[in-house]
């Protein structure tokens, strides 16, 4: 076993080699021809958005399938793209992501979700990232005069419900992000006396408060593979819905627009190693609703070699250039990694454009599968006593099945098969004393 783990990890070491060699080889010529290519997609209105790191995905998983996962939502990183995602989580999760962005920006990520255990269908979360980029100013002669960071910060707390979750329907999942964001922008120096104006970042710094919602749905359609899973879900949000304030020292201004936008994206599994994910994006401007941005797309595959190792590639197109991801994602115990490599036109040109890293900590679904295999127990035993006659024992069984999950349609269905082969063997019994 350990053998074929070490030669798994080779073998996507020596992926992402392979990509990064790729990318350097004629990396110019394709660039132009790809951005040519997508040029008409290219939005006039780009860049009226403020509080931009908003739009930075967390990185790792979400990247690696194209940013399509408003559909999906089966990993902590629905914190960012559907917040109805939370009663859907197997376990309770720890996460720690880093995404390196442009130049040298980076973005940090500390993110928590959980279930309930008694309301199973009852989840939360919350996560706290942070963007920045190092800040250097220097006079006309060269000096460095002042040295800081650049920063974005926002904080979120997450609640969703899994409504009439079921057996055969698995529910109608809603949810609510609230959130809040702080710019911080360090004080300048002034031109004449060159030295640096106390307060005079506080200018252009800024705070946002918004609010995210979704819905999700999830079914079984055209499902060549056994598990309780649904294979299909489809996935509907609305994202960053508030209100921006800039300019603390002087006059606060409400006229910076956030990156607000409407999101819809599906999911499939048509046979258990293959997992394909869509997403549309609608960007919209709740300060002035004439104005028209052009939508964002992407897609994704993950391929699942074990139970443990997955490979994912993805495309993602925002503004007029295209964005290609590969990467893989590693599960041992309770730890789950992720390394996520970008090919992002929209950034840089180097070989080593973007990678993205994230680490899950996996802490247990609180007793949700030894339930599910208690009901399993139940259900078998009430099928026995079924099979020997014994109606009134197999109702008794099904009926502790459904205190432990009260919509398990099986136990409901054999029930109501019982109580009518009983009516049945009563109503028999019946007309043989009348003759």
């Amino acid at each position: 076993m350990m053998r074929k783990t070490i030669f798994k990890i080779c073998m996507v070491s020596l992926f992402f080699a392979a990509a990064a060699a790729s990318h350097a080889v004629s990396l110019s010529s394709i660039q132009e021809s790809l951005c040519d290519s997508f040029y008409g997609t290219e939005d006039d209105n780009e860049g009226v958005f403020g509080f931009r790191s908003l739009l930075i995905p967390f990185g790792g998983r979400t990247e690696s399938l194209g940013l399509a996962y408003t559909g999906l939502c089966d990993d902590i990183n629905y914190l960012q793209y559907n917040p109805a995602g939370a009663s859907v989580q197997g376990e309770t999760q720890f996460s720690l992501f880093h995404n390196s962005w442009i130049a040298d920006s980076k973005m940090e990520t500390l993110a928590f979700t959980s279930r309930g255990k008694n309301l199973t269908n009852f989840g939360f979360g919350s996560y706290i990232s942070c963007f920045y980029v190092p800040f250097s100013e220097y006079n006309i002669f060269g000096e460095k005069t002042a040295s800081s960071y650049y920063s974005e910060t926002t904080g979120a707390l997450n609640f969703s419900y899994n409504f009439l979750s079921g057996y055969d329907f698995k529910g109608l999942c809603v949810g609510a992000n609230i959130k809040a964001s702080y710019r911080s922008v360090p004080d300048y120096t002034d031109d004449d006396t060159n030295e640096i104006i106390p307060g005079s970042g506080l200018s252009q710094s800024g705070a946002a408060f918004m609010a995210d919602a979704g819905l999700l749905l999830q079914f079984n359609f055209m499902k060549f593979y056994a598990s309780r899973e649904p294979n299909l879900r489809f996935g509907l949000s609305i994202k960053n819905a508030g209100i921006a304030f800039t300019g603390f020292k002087d006059e606060i201004k409400t006229d910076d627009p956030l990156p607000t936008t409407l999101n819809a994206g599906f999911s499939i599994r048509l046979i258990k190693p293959f997992l394909l994910t869509a997403e549309y994006s609608q960007p919209v401007n709740l300060t002035d609703f004439s104005q028209f941005y052009h939508p964002y797309i992407g897609g994704g595959l993950s391929v699942q070699f074990s139970n443990y190792v997955s490979m994912m590639a993805g495309f993602a197109l925002k503004g007029g250039n295209p964005r290609f991801s590969a990467g893989f994602e590693f599960e041992y115990e309770k730890l789950r990694l992720n390394m996520n490599y970008t090919l992002d036109f929209t950034t840089s040109t180097t070989p080593l454009n973007r990678i993205s890293l994230s680490a899950k900590i996996l802490l247990g679904d609180k007793g949700r599968k030894q339930a599910e295999e208690k009901i399993d127990e139940y259900y078998r035993l009430g099928l026995s006593y079924y099979s020997e006659g014994q109606w009134e024992k197999a109702i008794e069984v099904w009926q502790e099945a459904l205190k432990l999950n009260s919509r398990f349609a099986p136990a409901i269905l054999g029930i109501k098969t019982a109580k009518l082969q009983i009516e049945m063997f009563e109503n028999i019994k019946k007309s043989l004393l009348l003759e």
